[in-house]
């Protein structure tokens, strides 16, 4: 069929006179199934329905808003791919100068908060029409919510936008009973049925079968009821044995159902063998395409869900800890018609997801009885009941690399190295093949830090662990005669990281000879534990406090540290470990990190400079 219509032109060329459904979206329009508003969209149109796509609309301009006219179902508004704030600014909140989500990498084409700004403007063009919001600005802005850049609590995202609906998660089998239910003539406001979805109501005893967290008015208060609220939304995030949630906010109560059932293998082979184009709009070659098609358009999702659980990630909160996979031969499928794809060189830049080695439940019990409450699967050690299974993703490896015009396939999304460890029986297996034929010189992982304190906040495994592997690494590559090296992210000004912490992890660096190109500094973004450990102070699992790196000099001293050999740096470095005490680091031993710089003045000697011969002494005789 091509693009779906972007305006009322495309709309009548197709025959249609109205469409069922308008898709606002903060990106600009790439039909490509790493793109929610691809998969979305293709997901309506598979079941019969009607949509237009309005990218990146001018927020000043009401009329833009009415270029399909009024739906005959509704608006579906989403910010993109990443929250908007994200989008905008910097960890240290300074505007960023580039959007990869935008046509030529142009910022500023949506606006802060989209979300809200783009109900606000279609309840200004039609004041009653039913709007529903989604996407992942929306999906971790559910509940009443802590936000760095206004540094408050701000209400749930439904609440301030005015939607009527709200949905959470991954969301096509959402979409499909959202679309069906408004076709038989339900409206949108008094859709309070679907799993996945938060609804406001002013009467809270037409509300069953649920669990009443703090208010919106107590966690804007109250930091321990912050941290009791958020724990029990963290805890309830599961499929299987999630309850629907209660908030109150004012005379209103959000209402949170239960997260929706994580899709079956053959539902998500069809969500990937929809039509997508795979490719730009046509109408953004001309502007210098888009930027984030560029890492995805060689590369295949192949699982969901994330059983990690890094306290710094917001994909517990949004796809969730239950994984689940394409079957091969709907990655195999996809994978030809990457190369029959112009510009296609015989790379596949990925085969992955969130983390690239899961392909399944982490145990037999997880779609029966769903995640375990008190516990994870890999942290602090991995669960006795992990499944550590690499076999099925090696297969699927080995298919997809034998395939005419591949030349290499690649694994970029990720590697959680201690579930390599934990796989007893196939890890050193996996580990050999990752490193003969799906790495290119460097290969990317996450201890994410070094001290066992912050680590633990992190719940990530303790650096033991890292060190196992990285020994495994360069054994298997001098095995099979290769040259290879491990890339370790790194985060800095995390909760709990104090000057010692930065400056145990300094040292690390020093003595491993590594020395990061980029530091990632802690991002407090909404729906992530740490981000309840930033506002409060406390961990919200044992409420016990947390140091907080807050002030912006003692985080860039962080920062430093982890590029010590910087000479631009090296201020920031000799001040970190002066008010640590640990003079000892300064100097010129091998365990330094800096030397000193010597403060004594230099001499100089004023010479006398002569144009002529100096006089000569004038000898005397004696009489």
């Amino acid at each position: 069929m091509g693009f779906l219509p972007v305006n009322k032109i495309d709309m009548l060329n197709l025959g249609w006179t109205e469409v069922d459904f308008v898709f606002v979206s903060g990106d600009a329009y790439v039909d490509h199934p790493s793109f929610g508003l691809a998969i979305i969209t293709r997901v309506l149109e598979s079941k019969g329905f009607k949509v237009g796509i309005l990218c990146q609309p001018d927020w000043h301009n009401i009329e833009a808003f009415k270029e399909f006219g009024r739906p005959r179902l509704g608006f579906l508004v989403s910010a993109g791919n990443i929250d908007s704030m994200v989008n905008h600014y910097t960890t240290g909140k300074k505007p960023r100068s580039n959007d990869v989500y935008s046509p030529g990498g142009k910022p500023k084409l949506r606006p802060d908060r989209a979300t809200i700004v783009y109900c606000n403007c279609i309840k200004s063009a039609y004041k009653k029409a039913p709007i529903a919001i989604g996407g992942i600005e929306a999906s971790l802005r559910r509940f009443a919510h802590y936000d760095y850049w206004d540094d408050r609590v701000r209400a749930s995202i439904l609440q301030d936008s005015g939607a009527d609906l709200l949905i959470y998660g991954m969301g096509e089998r959402i979409i499909t009973d959202l679309a069906e239910a408004l076709d038989s003539g339900i409206e949108m406001k008094d859709i309070c049925f679907i799993d996945g979805t938060c609804y406001m109501t002013d009467k809270k005893e037409n509300v069953c079968d649920y669990i009443e967290i703090e208010s919106l008015e107590d966690v804007q208060t109250d930091k321990l009821a912050y941290a009791k609220a958020f724990m029990t939304q963290y805890d309830e995030q599961d499929a299987f044995r999630g309850h629907r949630i209660v908030q109150p906010h004012g005379k209103m109560f959000l209402v949170s159902n239960p997260p929706a059932k994580p899709l079956e293998r053959s539902e998500l082979d069809r969500t990937y063998s929809l039509p997508y184009e795979r490719a730009i709009h046509p109408m953004y070659v001309a502007l210098g395409g888009v930027p984030a098609i560029q890492e995805v358009e060689f590369s295949i999702t192949s699982n969901r869900g994330c059983f990690g659980a890094c306290s710094f990630c917001a994909l517990t909160f949004h796809q969730g800890r239950t994984v689940t996979s394409r079957s091969h031969q709907s990655i195999i499928t996809e994978a030809k018609k990457i190369t029959d794809s112009p510009g296609f060189k015989g790379y596949i830049h990925d085969i992955g997801g969130p983390t690239a080695n899961f392909r399944n439940a982490s145990c037999s019990k997880q779609k029966v009885t769903g995640t375990c409450v008190d516990k994870q699967c890999l942290f602090p050690q991995p669960c006795s009941n992990l499944d550590a299974d690499h076999s099925d993703y090696l297969k699927l490896l080995r298919e997809v690399r034998v395939l005419p015009k591949i030349k290499k396939v690649f694994i970029r999304s990720g590697v959680r190295f201690d579930y390599v460890l934990a796989d007893k029986k196939h890890g050193q297996e996996f580990l050999s093949e990752l490193c003969e034929h799906h790495v290119s010189g460097q290969l990317k992982v996450a201890p994410e830090h070094i001290s066992p304190k912050v680590l633990k906040l992190m719940g990530k495994p303790e650096y033991k662990v890292y060190e196992k592997f990285a020994e495994a690494f360069k054994k298997t590559n001098e095995r099979l005669g290769m040259k290879q090296f491990l890339v370790p992210y790194l985060i800095s000004s995390h909760p709990g990281s104090d000057l010692s912490a930065a400056i145990e992890l300094a040292e690390y660096l020093n003595k491993t000879g590594h020395m990061p190109e980029q530091v990632q500094d802690f991002y407090p973004t909404p729906g992530t534990l740490s981000t309840c450990m930033y506002f409060t102070g406390l961990d919200p699992r044992t409420m016990k406090p947390v140091y907080i790196p807050r002030d912006p000099h003692e985080k860039a001293m962080q920062r430093a540290l982890l590029q010590f050999r910087k000479s631009e740096n090296y201020a920031l470095v000799n001040e970190a470990l002066t008010k640590a005490g640990r003079l000892d680091l300064i100097g010129f031993d091998k365990k330094c990190l800096i030397r000193p710089r010597s403060i004594r003045p230099q001499i100089q000697t004023k010479v006398t400079k002569y144009t002529k011969k100096p006089p000569q002494k004038r000898k005397t005789y004696r009489k």
